[in-house]
């Protein structure tokens, strides 16, 4: 996502629109969800070239599943990270107790990733603990409390539930104690958003309650919080191949005849289209899709960051969207680009079909250049030095992707700096996770009379501690408008 060009209010992951439930006059239960299997099959075989570029046409081809039916998979989810994934990370964080505390209408950016669905508040003080102990094997093992007025069910067993506030603080702190953590982790950090989720005031609580020799024991959970974030397990690594060819099936309804009238149809009406078309699929965006054009005459030079215009789309235009939506707790972030063939016109001249395929080798060099504790300002250095010796003119502005779409992990370039970002691109690449392949390249072009274009491109793909990967393809051929 291109921020500068974007204002755009920020939705959590775990915001949903209601979806519209099939009619029972039409389908009975079972037969949907029948209907619906078939068509994650259908639409997870559509994707069997990884390269290819307009693999659908419609986002139809894909099953949404209702809300409600989310449901039982985000919980699975949460539960097989609690069980499965923390313990490894507070092992790595070398942290004993992880305390996530927070209240009604200021609750912590991590909090909506640890509890189970529907869950759409901190029900006025909740107070999650995560004990980190070893097993009858001798292996880490996490045990999740809850110090609540309202009991969260599985996967949280209830230390304390009921009572006045005092009384809640007064059964945390004596919890704490009875454990006896050496380094109890709180969500306080300077340079992680997603980690500075205690509030002050919630702080000097926690300070009241405990007795002064386990103040020393607070430590920052930066490093778990963000290890969190970033680590995909299993089960979101095979939804998110569905989850953004749904996207990609949108952009490519949008970018054809079925939605565009050259002469008649802004970029505006693109966009919109679009973020009607995700709310009629009960799907939330995370940011206010954008659609621009580019023609010869207007201005695209080398040193300007983005180029492209609003207004009525034209023959012989080159349009570029950039969307985001969130499914099953997981977001995504693309960018594709669209040709509009002039009249007499079959097909997209050779100079933008070159100027795409040179876009994709700035994938390849960036995708190449990852490699497991590899820091995202290595990452980048690497990535201009094999671009600029294959002679393309590019930009990288790479980030990590996961419960938000701007999430934690290491930042590779940013669009204003394609210098060392300091902390988020010293940050380490660790396998398993997720990132917005984004980025621009620039080329000229001698059927606009050696004006540049820019393309702009962005995937979702994942790193397995070995390659690159990525989700559902990525754009290898131009959408048509014919």
């Amino acid at each position: 996502m291109e921020a500068i060009n974007m204002p755009h209010q920020t939705l959590r992951s775990n915001q949903s629109i209601k979806a519209p439930a099939p009619s029972a006059s039409v389908l009975s239960r079972w037969v949907f969800l029948t209907w619906a299997l078939l068509l994650v099959v259908i639409s997870t075989s559509a994707w069997s070239n990884p390269d290819q570029g307009r693999v659908i046409e419609s986002a139809d081809a894909f099953a949404v599943v209702p809300v409600r039916e989310r449901i039982d998979t985000e919980n699975a989810q949460v539960a097989e990270r609690i069980n499965g994934l923390l313990p490894e990370l507070m092992a790595e964080a070398d942290i004993d107790l992880w305390l996530v505390i927070n209240r009604e209408y200021a609750e912590d950016p991590v909090y909506f990733t640890l509890v189970p669905q529907p869950s759409f508040a901190a029900r006025r003080t909740t107070m999650l603990a995560f004990e980190r102990f070893e097993d009858e094997d001798g292996r880490d093992a996490v045990r999740a409390l809850s110090v609540n007025r309202y009991p969260l069910g599985e996967p949280y067993q209830v230390a304390w539930s009921g009572g006045a506030l005092d009384a809640q603080w007064q059964a945390l702190a004596d919890l704490i104690v009875e454990m006896d953590p050496e380094r109890v982790g709180i969500n306080v950090s300077t340079d992680w958003p997603v980690a500075d989720g205690l509030t002050h005031g919630l702080h000097q609580r926690l300070l009241e309650v405990l007795p002064q020799t386990h103040h020393e024991r607070l430590v920052s959970a930066e490093a778990l919080v963000v290890r969190w974030l970033e680590t995909r397990t299993e089960r979101e690594l095979a939804l998110y191949p569905h989850i953004v060819g749904i996207a990609r099936g949108v952009i490519a309804e949008a970018f054809s005849n079925r939605v565009i009238t050259p002469g008649v149809t802004t970029t505006d009406d693109v966009a919109w289209y679009i973020r009607d078309r995700f709310e009629s699929l009960g799907l939330p965006i995370w940011f206010m899709p954008y659609v621009n054009v580019q023609r010869p005459g207007e201005r695209c030079e080398q040193d300007q960051a983005f180029c492209g215009v609003s207004g009525v789309i034209e023959r012989g235009d080159v349009i570029h969207t950039d969307v985001g939506i969130c499914y099953f707790k997981l977001c995504t972030d693309t960018q594709e680009m669209g040709y509009v063939l002039k009249s007499g016109q079959d097909s997209v001249p050779a100079g933008l079909v070159n100027a795409l395929a040179e876009g994709n080798r700035w994938q390849d060099h960036l995708t190449a250049s990852f490699q497991t504790g590899r820091s995202g300002n290595e990452i980048l250095a690497e990535t201009i030095d094999r671009a600029q010796a294959d002679g393309i003119d590019s930009s990288t502005y790479t980030h990590p992707l996961g419960f938000f779409g701007h999430a934690p992990g290491p930042t590779i370039g940013m669009w204003d700096n394609q210098g060392a970002t300091p902390v988020r691109g010293d940050w380490p690449l660790h396998p398993n996770t997720a990132y917005a392949i984004e980025g621009n390249i620039k080329a000229r072009l001698a059927e606009w009379d050696g004006q540049h274009v820019q393309i702009k491109l962005e995937q979702v793909a994942w790193f397995d501690g070995q390659s690159v990967i990525y989700a559902a393809g990525r754009q290898t051929q131009w959408h048509i408008i014919r």
